[in-house]
């Protein structure tokens, strides 16, 4: 307790995402790596033996933190302080571990190997997300709102048609998420500037034994290739590519928690709350939107953070230089971390969200009045005979009338009582009624869920059913 613990790994972000960025993954990784680079030159023709080979495999995961600290201390260099501990390890194979790399080789191939598995992580809670927002749109499909523009009151609209908002941004996220998971591609070996030229050496100037290298090396690691050209690091605008992928995710659980604020605050929805939280120290009646304010938060850090993989690629000298290091450290793993948290977060707000219909149906009849006035002039002029002219008039001049009574009065919206009692018009309240219909007013809302839906959502979540895990439980 008398040390700094990100809030990310303390409070926010899951355990299966904390152990993709965790030290026994990372130096794992590296490990799997050099095992790799070893069985892959000795396809190639390299001097190393089977039983080199079964000893690095043997000691994959028994890292000895405290000598590996110590090698660092002495070396200052993290990579050779980790071959020195595993040749410590494997002392049969210590005469060929790491032959021919250089340190980006388990460095930057372990990174890419660290994202790519966030990323699957990513996009099974992003599913589960989808499926959730589905579900809940497909279930209010129907219920009408007040819609808003500005924050002002608009054409009424449904629950469901707003949730497809919502769910659209999440595909558009899941799109670009898969775009780039289907463009990652390992380092490779690529040696000090990327020439490839210690490996070159080492096979006696034979360019296809080094390209062979490289595919072979991508093969046992599972991934389809690697990046044709680069320095000494892969171009860094593969981590801008990455996060503005994440910061894709970040932007939509935002706009979401925003709505969901505002509509806390017109008591229409409430997000989930527990017997026995408490809103506020000094407010004992307060529910606050507190997981949604968290969505705002973290989302607010993550599209804030990917500025950092953006000024990293740009400030890169020539073949490499090591001010990265330091950033990509933190940068990276963290928002990383803060998309899990958002999106755990996102699925057991939509989940857990209760809707208030009458709440819903008062705020909707309060303005419904002034949005039916149009049709009201359409079926007076149309079936009454009524003048058009007059007509229009007299409806600004009550429509004046009663919003005084509502914003000077404090009153209740009069405006259908007063058209009802004026002549004019020539209405009775069956003629009124009809005109009120509320799905007049919702256009096509309830249709576009369930054609949106089905068209362009459901195949996904079927398709990816499997990926969807068990929730998060969330640290309130």
């Amino acid at each position: 307790m008398n040390s700094y613990v990100s809030p990310l790994s303390e409070r926010y972000a899951s355990e299966r995402m904390k152990k993709v960025w965790s030290a026994d993954f990372k130096f794992g990784t590296w490990r799997r790596l050099w095992v790799a680079l070893a069985e892959a030159e000795k396809q190639l023709g390299i001097a190393i033996t089977d039983e080199q080979i079964a000893e690095m495999k043997a000691h994959l995961d028994d890292i000895d933190y405290a000598m590996a600290a110590a090698k660092e201390r002495e070396v200052r260099h993290d990579v050779m302080a980790h071959v020195l501990t595993f040749g410590a390890a494997c002392p049969k194979a210590k005469p060929i571990i790491h032959l021919g790399a250089t340190s980006c080789f388990v460095g930057d191939n372990t990174d890419i190997i660290c994202m790519r598995e966030g990323l699957y992580i990513l996009r099974g809670e992003l599913i589960a997300v989808i499926a959730a927002v589905r579900d809940f749109a497909m279930k209010h499909k129907g219920l009408a709102t007040l819609a808003y523009t500005h924050f002002q009151p608009a054409q009424p609209t449904t629950v469901g048609k707003r949730a497809t908002l919502w769910l659209q941004d999440l595909m558009f996220d899941l799109e670009r998420l898969d775009f780039e998971l289907g463009r990652l591609r390992l380092l490779g070996c690529k040696g000090t500037t990327g020439t490839a030229a210690s490996f070159l050496e080492l096979f006696g100037g034979d360019h296809d034994k080094v390209k062979q290298l490289d595919a072979l090396i991508a093969e046992k690691m599972g991934f389809e290739g690697t990046y044709a050209v680069s320095g000494q690091t892969y171009s860094r605008k593969v981590d801008y590519n990455v996060l503005t992928a994440l910061c894709g995710i970040a932007q939509s659980a935002a706009k979401f928690s925003n709505d969901i604020r505002l509509l806390s605050n017109l008591k229409e929805v409430e997000e989930p709350f527990e017997d026995g939280q408490i809103g506020s120290s000094a407010m004992a009646y307060k529910r606050n939107p507190m997981r949604s304010e968290r969505i705002a938060s973290l989302a607010r850090y993550v599209m804030c953070d990917s500025l950092n993989p953006a000024i990293t690629a740009a400030t890169q000298w020539f073949e490499r230089t090591l001010d990265d290091s330091a950033n990509r450290r933190i940068s990276i793993p963290e928002a990383f971390l803060a998309v899990d948290a958002i999106l755990a977060l996102y699925r057991n707000v939509i989940e857990g969200l209760k809707i208030y219909p009458k709440i819903i149906a008062r705020d909707l009849d309060r303005e419904l009045p002034f949005m039916a006035t149009e049709n009201i002039l359409m079926y007076c002029v149309s079936e009454k005979g009524g003048d058009r002219q007059a007509l229009h008039e007299a409806i600004r001049r009550h429509s004046v009338a009663a919003a005084k009574v509502v914003k000077e009065e404090g009153g209740d919206n009069d405006l259908l009582a007063r058209i009802l009692a004026d002549p004019a018009f020539g209405l009775c309240e069956a003629e009124l009624k009809k005109l009120l219909d509320v799905k007049a007013f919702t256009g096509r809302a309830e249709q576009q869920v369930e054609e949106y839906i089905s068209q362009y959502v459901d195949p996904v979540v079927e398709a990816n059913r499997a990926q969807i895990g068990a929730r998060e439980e969330i640290k309130v």
